[in-house]
């Protein structure tokens, strides 16, 4: 936790850029007759009935200094998936940077070895040079800033039904350039030392003889 905690006080550094990477689910769900819009005096109806198109994936990398994330949707969430999206963040995203320091929880697939499940492993090794990883700790991933981010896009986008893949994508490429387009950040406030002392019952107790 203070690992993660002291990350984020880092200062600004395009070089160095602090991005935290989650990803969530999406049910797809299409409907089975035409929903009616809203009328004078009548709100928008939509059936009870609809058809299930599946399960979709939705990657977060989220840049909080900087107020810019980037969203990837997938079908599945393996370990070659998410190490296809660490190698467009460090080629496509983040191709000038010396290292990115990634912010991630401790999912089996977040780990190095993902990447040499996907690539060569003169690629993996290149990839694996490229990030800095760090880990929230167990049932902590309320300090991953990515999961705020995911929360936010599944109230603002995500809240209604989506029919299929090519949908759900274009709904979030344009959550996504709207977001970035006003840069919005987050300004983290909770400190390691503020962890002490609202967080003191998770700290090991001591007793000095």
């Amino acid at each position: 936790m203070e690992n993660v905690l002291e990350t984020y006080a880092q200062p600004y550094d395009s070089s160095r850029p602090v991005v935290c990477v989650d990803e969530g689910g999406k049910q797809l769900i299409g409907e089975v007759r035409e929903p009616l819009p809203v009328r004078p005096g009548s709100p928008a109806k939509e059936d009870s009935e609809y058809k299930r198109g599946g399960m979709a994936n939705v990657f977060m990398a989220f840049e909080p200094l900087a107020g810019q994330r980037h969203v990837e949707v997938t079908e599945r969430k393996t370990a070659v998936d998410f190490a296809r999206f660490l190698r467009r963040l460090a080629d496509e995203w983040y191709p000038q940077a010396q290292r990115i320091v990634l912010v991630c929880d401790n999912l089996n697939t977040h780990t190095p070895a993902a990447l040499y499940e996907a690539f060569v492993p003169a690629e993996a090794r290149r990839l694996a040079e490229r990030f800095e990883w760090h880990y929230t700790p167990k049932h902590g991933s309320w300090l991953n800033m990515a999961e705020m981010e995911l929360s936010v896009v599944a109230r603002q986008c995500l809240d209604r039904r989506i029919p299929d893949l090519p949908t759900l994508r274009r709904e979030v490429t344009a959550w996504e350039t709207t977001r970035n387009q006003a840069v919005v950040k987050v300004d983290w406030q909770f400190t390691t030392a503020d962890a002490r002392i609202k967080l003191r019952k998770l700290y090991p107790t001591i007793e000095l003889q």
